[in-house]
């Protein structure tokens, strides 16, 4: 039986009331084969990332332990994705109502064409670093360093923290 692995996901929805969108997602990682979802941080609203005009994000990360190798996870994410109303077509980083990121997957270190982790473009996404520093400030993204020291070398510029509603 493959062993636990901690796993950290980024979500993202800017159409569609994004934070019941983030929210739903959440809750659906929690109902993924052989994965417990135990993390999640507060939801942040990020301006969007890339070319295309579009409304602002929101944007959280998800804890996860699983026991799915990191291709299986990211299978599980995708159909997570496609479940939940994600369609591929249309422009790059442009609009969407989910997006689930595998972030860091235990120790692995891989750039393939099926699969780059940590995620590619971690080490220059507030959106990722800031949530993700809420759960896991002391997790060593392999290869990269330690989340805490990564985001203070990130400006929080058109990045938001959302407070919960009372």
């Amino acid at each position: 039986m493959q062993r636990w692995q901690p796993a950290y996901i980024g979500l993202g929805s800017n159409l569609d009331d994004p934070q019941r969108q983030v929210l739903r997602a959440w809750e659906r990682l929690a109902g993924l084969p052989e994965t417990l979802a135990v993390l999640r941080s507060p939801l942040y609203r990020s301006r969007p990332f890339g070319p295309v005009p579009q409304p602002d994000f929101v944007n959280a990360v998800a804890g996860l332990l699983t026991r799915l190798d990191a291709l299986a996870l990211l299978g599980a994410l995708q159909a997570l994705e496609r479940a939940l109303g994600r369609r591929r077509e249309g422009a790059r980083w442009g609009p969407r109502v989910i997006d689930l990121d595998l972030l860091v997957f235990g120790r692995e270190r891989r750039a393939d064409g099926e699969l780059t982790l940590p995620h590619a473009g971690i080490v220059e996404r507030n959106f990722v670093l800031y949530p993700l520093a809420d759960i896991a400030p002391d997790l060593d993204v392999p290869g990269l360093g330690r989340v805490s020291e990564l985001k203070a070398r990130l400006a929080p510029e058109g990045l938001w923290r959302i407070e919960p509603e009372e």
